[in-house]
């Protein structure tokens, strides 16, 4: 039987008590937004990402901690500077994620971390001129490669290598990075050697050991078990003289994309910050942290408008305006995201099954499907949840589709924190 209750994101996503019920970002109505800029549109609530960031926070509070948001899951310019405001640093995979740092908040660098396994020798000397934190590395070539630019630009590039501690994690395998079988980090018996190597370098310094085993894991086992290993490679490292100073436990912790989850994010946030703070009690590290998903994945929303209604023999079909450009986790990974109208009608409490999917000329082009939904009409606006990470930092071109704009909602106040593409935007690169 489906949940009758309304599918809901508070702080920023819920319903009006006046009939109809309408769906608000903040205290705007969604609908507002719809008429002013137009759909599809990214929605984000600057409360929510306040809200979670602070609830990260706070459930570090026991150890010498730096939330380091993960710029991948979602770079808008506005959001980095609104997390830099609130004291994060940032976890960084390409020179152009450091451009965008520098650009939104210049004093946060010295708290960014550079993670990837395929950094490039200009990305690398971007990095040592803004004096970033720490890199990440990732193989012996890559430290050598460091080696030599921090040589010849004469910079101390502190390092951390990324160990791969072969722990499982309960998650979808394109997201899956902690074994032996994935691209990422270096076995632990062979990282040793790879601070060995790093002493021998006059402008290397040793500073951490880095540990990333995935994303959207809502077990916490995994991350206990590989803080366990990374703990007991870190006094090895020190009873081999190498001042370790860091641990980078990554990111991954999930956000529950369900009907109205149940597990209340801080009671998760803080089991999540007991299974990675307790193995290294005592060490007296301090401890870096890369979460993305878990700070900004519920504080955005998709807002699309249904052009069509169509049915293929009992089959139903929304045919929205919103495509697999604009949100792709359904279609990569085959992702579940709620789909909620923006106003309950009490007078439509029929549900009815559709597929939910957009114009773009692809079978893999959708939403949703065999979902419940109450009757929709042609022209009525739908919220896609749960779409502030991977979203917009995932979208393209696709059939030549311009890029939604976003915009961020903080109380009552509305501001587009990216206009919306046109065509001429597309097509100003190319040439006859």
């Amino acid at each position: 039987m489906s949940d009758p209750r309304p599918q809901e994101r508070p702080p920023a996503f819920t319903y009006s008590d006046a009939q109809p019920r309408e769906l608000l970002a903040d205290a705007m109505p969604l609908r507002r937004l719809a008429q002013r800029f137009g759909t599809p549109l990214y929605v984000y609530s600057a409360s929510t990402i306040r809200q979670r960031y602070q609830q990260f926070d706070e459930a570090f509070f026991a150890c010498e901690h730096t939330i380091c948001y993960s710029v991948k899951a979602n770079s808008n310019l506005s959001i980095l500077r609104l997390l830099a405001s609130l004291g994060a640093g940032f976890d960084i995979v390409s020179g152009g994620e450091l451009h965008r740092v520098l650009q939104s908040s210049r004093k946060s660098v010295i708290k960014v971390v550079f993670s990837g396994v395929g950094k490039q020798a200009d990305e690398i000397d971007l990095a040592l001129h803004s004096g970033i934190l720490m890199f990440n590395v990732e193989s012996p070539s890559e430290l050598q490669l460091l080696g030599a630019r921090a040589t010849h630009l004469r910079k101390t590039a502190r390092f951390a290598v990324r160990v791969n501690p072969d722990v499982a994690a309960e998650t979808h395998p394109y997201i899956s990075t902690g074994l032996h079988e994935h691209k990422f980090g270096v076995p632990m018996r062979e990282a040793p050697a790879l601070y060995r190597q790093g002493s021998e370098s006059r402008y290397l310094r040793a500073a951490g050991v880095s540990v990333h085993i995935g994303s959207q894991i809502t077990d916490v086992g995994p991350f206990r078990e590989a803080m366990q290993r990374v703990a007991s490679l870190v006094k090895a490292l020190r009873h081999d003289g190498h001042d370790i100073r860091y641990v980078d436990a990554g990111g991954g912790l999930g956000i529950s994309y369900a009907k109205n989850p149940r597990g209340k994010f801080p009671a998760r946030v803080k089991a999540y910050a007991s299974a990675i703070t307790r193995p290294l009690q005592r060490l007296g590290l301090h401890v870096l942290l890369e979460p993305g998903r878990s700070i900004v994945g519920s504080a955005g929303l998709l807002l699309t408008r249904i052009t069509y209604r169509k049915r293929n023999d009992g089959k139903q079909f929304l045919i929205v305006d919103a495509a697999m450009n604009d949100l792709m986790r359904p279609s990569l990974y085959g992702a579940h995201h709620e789909i909620v109208p923006i106003l309950l009608d009490p007078s439509r409490t029929k549900l009815a099954q559709f597929d939910v999917v957009g114009p773009v000329c692809e079978t893999g082009d959708f939403f949703a499907r065999h979902r419940e939904l109450p009757e929709v009409a042609e022209g009525d606006l739908l919220a896609i949840l749960d779409a502030g990470a991977y979203g917009m930092s995932l979208s393209s071109n696709y059939n030549t589709r311009p890029r939604t704009a976003e915009v961020l909602v903080d109380g009552r106040h509305v501001r587009v924190i990216r206009k919306r593409e046109t065509l001429h935007d597309i097509l100003a690169a190319e040439r006859l």
